[in-house]
């Protein structure tokens, strides 16, 4: 068996001074120190942990600041809400109170002096036209009767003794018995005595017709509302001083309605022009009535025009003196639309409204007609197209610049609450 040479090297200072060279082993590679590679992986993974906290806490905190200034921004911008004017009818309906009245009216009084002997009709009683009333005791214009025909007969006998008088000087004038002086004195006396003929008659034509005032009668079909007189009583003619009205009656088959129409209207105010009248004590019905006339001319204490309105009453269901609200339906001259009054802006510049127009405030002077409570009619300043603002701030100005909300409802009238929280929302209450 071959002896292997042996290959190890040999160890320093084994030999002599001189060392060999230690000689390089290529058999493996050189291997690095133990727990190196791990401290770089740590080391890296510490890095990219710390990176991420603050990543973590910077993100935050820059979006909180985007979001701080849009949301400023968005709250520096007013958010209000919008609606759009309704169109008003287009025949309009004005309700005025009226106080209904008789179509005649007519008190009755006595036209000669006595006592009531009868009377024949009492209040709520319905007459016609020339029927008895009562009846009046005259013993005084009967005795001037008796008198006044008395002095008639007089004075036709003193007549009919002028006359052969005169007619026998015209005779005798003939013969020149009688001078022409006779016969003009014989015919002057026979005109005067025919004069006084007739006044005797006109007297007695006069007590007569005092007499036949005796009898009081209806001047028109109608109902008698006062009776203010008995048997016994005195009368007294005519209808001052003491005298007193015996009766009252009025026709109320056709009742008059007389309203005061605002001077704004009395232009659309023309005769023709149908009415409603509506009473409390009927509640839910509608009487129909026509505007007759108008008194053409305009109070000017209370710049209303006088229009009188007649309604048929054949049924007597309508009672006159009473009270009634008129319905009157009248044309619509201009446009007008319906806002509610939380639009309203009062300043000093007069009314205005606050419209949107992209994107900005608008103010708009507006002139009001007729006040609804809720809502008002607008007869000048809107064409119906504007977005109309609901409780602007007070603080707006012209060409501020607001956004509409978003979740408002469109049905042209918003919730009660929502402009509140709009305001809340755009940082508060107005000021």
């Amino acid at each position: 068996m071959t002896e292997q040479p042996d290959k190890r090297v040999p160890q320093a200072g084994a030999t002599g001074d001189q060392q060999p060279a230690p000689q390089a082993s290529y058999d493996r590679p050189p291997q690095k120190p133990a727990g190196s590679g791990h401290g770089v992986v740590i080391a890296v993974l510490v890095v990219i942990i710390v990176a991420g906290i603050v990543v973590m806490g910077v993100v935050p905190r820059l979006r909180a600041k985007t979001a701080l200034r849009t949301e400023t921004r968005d709250l520096a911008i007013p958010t209000v809400v919008v609606i759009h004017p309704k169109r008003g009818d287009p025949q309009q309906e004005i309700v005025l109170p009226g106080n209904m009245q008789a179509f005649e009216d007519a008190p009755i009084y006595a036209r000669t002096n006595g006592y009531l002997k009868k009377w024949y009709v009492d209040i709520g009683g319905h007459v016609k036209t020339g029927q008895l009333l009562a009846d009046i005791e005259t013993p005084e214009v009967d005795q001037q009767l008796q008198v006044a025909r008395a002095e008639l007969n007089t004075a036709q006998a003193n007549l009919n003794l002028s006359k052969i008088t005169a007619d026998r000087f015209d005779g005798l004038k003939n013969t020149d018995s009688v001078s022409k002086q006779d016969v003009d004195n014989a015919h002057g006396d026979f005109e005067a005595k025919k004069a006084t003929v007739a006044s005797a008659q006109s007297n007695v034509r006069r007590l007569e017709e005092t007499q036949g005032f005796n009898k009081i009668y209806a001047p028109f079909d109608g109902t008698i509302t006062a009776r203010n007189t008995d048997v016994g009583q005195l009368i007294d003619s005519g209808s001052g001083g003491a005298a007193k009205e015996m009766f009252h009656i009025q026709s109320t088959r056709v009742l008059r309605v007389y309203i005061n129409v605002p001077q704004q209207y009395s232009q659309a105010a023309k005769p023709g022009l149908t009415a409603d009248l509506t009473l409390a004590e009927f509640p839910g019905r509608k009487f129909k009535g026509q505007l007759v006339r108008t008194a053409n001319a305009i109070d000017q204490a209370s710049r209303t025009l006088l229009v009188e309105v007649d309604v048929n009453n054949t049924t007597g269901e309508l009672l006159p003196g009473g009270y009634t609200e008129v319905h009157l339906k009248l044309p619509e001259t201009v446009p007008t639309f319906i806002l509610p009054v939380n639009t309203l802006i009062f300043r000093s510049q007069g009314l205005q409204i606050a419209t949107v127009q992209d994107g900005k405030a608008m103010l708009v002077p507006i002139a009001l007609g007729r006040d609804f409570g809720s809502e008002v009619e607008v007869v000048s300043g809107l064409s119906g197209q504007e977005s109309v603002m609901v409780n602007p701030p007070d603080s707006l100005v012209e060409g501020e610049q607001v956004q509409i909300a978003q979740n408002q409802e469109q049905t042209g009238q918003p919730q009660p609450a929502q402009p509140q929280s709009n305001q809340q929302q755009s940082g508060g209450p107005k000021k």
